[in-house]
């Protein structure tokens, strides 16, 4: 699918994130990049073969302030 070269990564691949986007829709937050792999807002990722990657969100570090 991909023409870029270097070639981007393939669907496959731990870094398939690092392709391309050949679609992006930000007020759908979605983007479709050029490896077939449809990547959300939330860090969810749809692949090629049907297969869901559930979202990645970091960790929040917020905290708890009380009134003392």
């Amino acid at each position: 699918m991909c023409d870029h070269q270097p070639p981007c990564p393939s669907a496959d691949s731990p870094d398939r994130e690092a392709a391309h986007p050949v679609a992006h829709h930000p007020g759908q937050g979605w983007s479709l990049l050029c490896n077939g792999v449809l990547l959300f807002e939330d860090t969810g990722e749809l692949l090629p073969d049907g297969q869901v990657i559930a979202p990645r969100r970091p960790l929040g570090t917020h905290q708890v302030i009380t009134a003392a």
